[in-house]
């Protein structure tokens, strides 16, 4: 494996490899370098042996170590999520066993201890992960072996994936009603742009053009990582809000953090909102992604057509919008061939050994 060597102020990879039982040694810029070199250098030392069919010699921990140096395109967060899933990996696989060696039975035994420690969510999580990883590294990365990915051999798990809480519109009403300052202008703002969290989040001031009473959103669900940025019209009420904030603002941030010790810089979480102030206003507690889909309601309600919503939600499927709206109501009319049954009359009253159990009042 490459060691990290710093001389004088200067950092570099050291990479080392035994060709004909002599240490071989080369330093590069980046660790990805060195593992690459060291991979090509055992296969070159193996190749006489397996010259019909070389056999990769990529270690597991080696694919990790290339896979992450180049996902570090993503976000924190999904990097984040991508090496902790490595990490989990290797506390049941030996980081050193070849990846040619990888077996599905360990994969399975992997994914199903995640199962009964976690959950099948966060299993399915893990599997999608390493899945991709997978993928990626065959495409990518020279000298990895062309073998079935035994991530996706292993079925998904059965996982509670409820969608998001949407909730009623005069809840979210009693919510503004209680709330104060930034709090009740970013209340606005989801709602008026039917924005994802981070992309309220990451608002500049130079995102907000007034003079064209429109806003730009950044987002990375269809960038491949790339922040894609996109022009969406602003409505007057938001207009007018947003410019009275403006007055207040204390940097480049739209909506910056007002307490602690990063009091001015912008939210990367703001855990808590609008939760606290839904347990304030007494309602079911609901969060940012479901005013998201609040907005997409209240659109619907009012017979905005389809393709309009896809728009404003910047789905890139109608169908994803259409979940968002319909779900299951278009099968109400067919549901009501069931009907009927009421008029046979009223079930009878109680049995006296009902009233003795307690199971009626």
């Amino acid at each position: 494996m490459p060691y990290k060597l710093t001389r004088r102020g200067n950092t570099v990879w050291r990479a080392q490899v035994k060709v004909n039982g002599i240490k071989v040694t080369e330093q590069f810029h980046t660790k990805a370098e060195a593992l690459a070199w060291e991979v090509d250098q055992r296969r070159q030392e193996n190749a006489p042996a397996t010259q019909n069919q070389p056999t990769p010699t990529v270690s597991l921990i080696e694919w990790a170590t290339l896979y992450l140096d180049y996902s570090l395109k993503y976000r924190p967060k999904t990097y984040s999520e991508k090496k902790t899933a490595f990490k989990r990996l290797f506390k049941h696989i030996p980081p050193k066993t070849l990846v040619s060696d990888l077996k599905k039975g360990e994969v399975l035994k992997f994914l199903q201890a995640q199962f009964h420690t976690r959950s099948g969510h966060m299993a399915n999580k893990d599997r999608k992960n390493l899945s991709a990883a997978w993928n990626d590294a065959m495409r990518f990365f020279d000298d990895f072996p062309a073998l079935q990915n035994p991530f996706q051999a292993v079925p998904p798990f059965p996982a509670d994936c409820g969608s998001h809480y949407v909730p009623p519109e005069a809840d979210f009403w009693k919510v503004v009603d209680v709330s104060r300052g930034q709090d009740w202008v970013m209340l606005f703002t989801f709602l008026h742009t039917a924005a994802r969290r981070n992309e309220v989040y990451r608002l500049k001031w130079g995102d907000i053009d007034f003079g064209g009473q429109r806003t730009r959103l950044g987002t990375r669900k269809a960038g491949g990582g790339s922040l894609v940025h996109e022009w969406i019209p602003m409505t007057g009420e938001l207009f007018t809000i947003l410019l009275e904030h403006r007055q207040r603002a204390v940097n480049e941030w739209v909506f910056t953090q007002s307490v602690g010790r990063h009091k001015g810089k912008p939210y990367t979480e703001n855990r808590g909102f609008p939760q606290g102030l839904c347990q304030l206003a007494e309602v079911k507690s609901f969060g940012c992604h479901g005013i998201r889909g609040l907005t997409a309601s209240i659109l619907a309600k009012s017979n905005v057509p389809m393709k309009a919503i896809q728009e404003i939600l910047r789905h890139k499927r109608l169908t994803t919008t259409e979940r968002y709206v319909r779900g299951m109501e278009p099968v109400r009319p067919y549901l009501q061939v069931l009907e009927g049954g009421l008029k046979r009359g009223l079930p009878p009253g109680p049995t006296t050994n009902e009233k003795g159990l307690g199971l009626s009042s």
